[in-house]
């Protein structure tokens, strides 16, 4: 049975969580995702039993509240999607336009679940002025309201009773972590460019997190990064500063979207970094032939 998915959109680690989940440790008590967006990971480890508590952040809030609906209040949330969903119906494309400026003005999570559902390429954008603005895909109606209903009851089954949900700035969240903890990072900032994430605020400063990157080590917290990757020769993303001593792995995420439609036979690879408290509690020898361990990324130089 494949994972639920409600809210799928582009840049999700659900097809990769699989991959991401081996680098666990045997047991530790809440997993903590800072920039949750389709919290693909949190769902992940709730099917698979890694974690007894979660928490979900991000800094949008109309995101946050819309995971409450379907955590905490899954009948409402499916009752409104149906109704929504089916008075697109003949007029598809206004409909949308006129979905998009009640949410706007109203930021109701209902209004948000369709515009994820039926919005070109799953790929979300907002304006300088916080708006929702990216257009429908004009040759699909969108998720189906019973798929919908059933990936809302599943993920409210796992997640009820056990989540925290914020909406505030990562830094915050961080802070709550011990060493008991784990947390997983996926910033939508940068990566491979078919990550594109929820562009509603300006990127993270580069420094500012590497501090708080930090201050996890020190204060043995651990954790998982995905942060940046390649297609082909071509890499994306800022180099993290070799004095975190993270380990590195290439996740092989499959054939690129730019290269299929260039007709390029180019894989790309996502990468993630452990931090050196995950390592310490891990078995790397767990890494299988399809992705590709690179070591301790930096050496601890005495």
């Amino acid at each position: 049975m494949k994972l639920p998915h409600p809210i799928p959109y582009q840049g999700s680690k659900r097809n990769l969580a699989d991959q991401i989940l081996r680098y666990y440790p045997d047991d530790f008590n809440r997993l903590i995702e800072p920039f949750a967006g389709s919290a693909a990971i949190t769902i992940a480890s709730a099917y698979y039993f890694k974690a007894n508590h979660f928490v979900i952040n991000d800094i949008n809030q109309p995101l946050t509240q819309l995971w409450d609906s379907i955590i905490n209040n899954p009948k409402s949330i499916i009752k409104h999607y149906h109704d929504i969903w089916h008075g697109q119906h003949g007029n598809e494309e206004e409909y949308y336009y006129e979905i998009r400026d009640k949410f706007n003005d109203t930021k109701k999570p209902e209004y948000l679940l369709f515009l994820l559902a039926k919005c070109v390429k799953a790929a979300v954008r907002y304006n300088s002025q916080g708006g929702f603005n990216q257009s429908p895909d004009k040759r699909r109606l969108g998720r189906n309201p019973q798929m919908m209903r059933d990936d809302i009851l599943r993920v409210s089954q796992l997640l009820k009773g056990k989540t925290e949900i914020h909406s505030t700035d990562y830094t915050n969240i961080v802070d709550l972590a011990t060493t008991d903890d784990l947390i997983y990072m996926d910033p939508p900032y940068q990566g491979t460019g078919m990550n594109g994430g929820f562009n509603y605020s300006s990127n993270i400063e580069f420094d500012n997190f590497v501090v708080s990157l930090f201050e996890l080590n020190y204060k043995d917290i651990p954790y998982i990064l995905s942060f940046d990757g390649r297609t082909g020769d071509k890499t994306f993303g800022n180099p993290l500063p070799e004095n975190l001593h993270l380990t590195k792995i290439e996740v092989n995420a499959g054939r690129s979207s730019q290269a299929t439609l260039l007709n390029r036979n180019e894989i790309t690879y996502e990468a993630i970094y452990l931090s050196p408290a995950l390592v310490a509690k891990i078995d790397l020898q767990k890494v299988t032939s399809n992705q590709i361990y690179q070591g301790e990324l930096f050496a601890n130089h005495e």
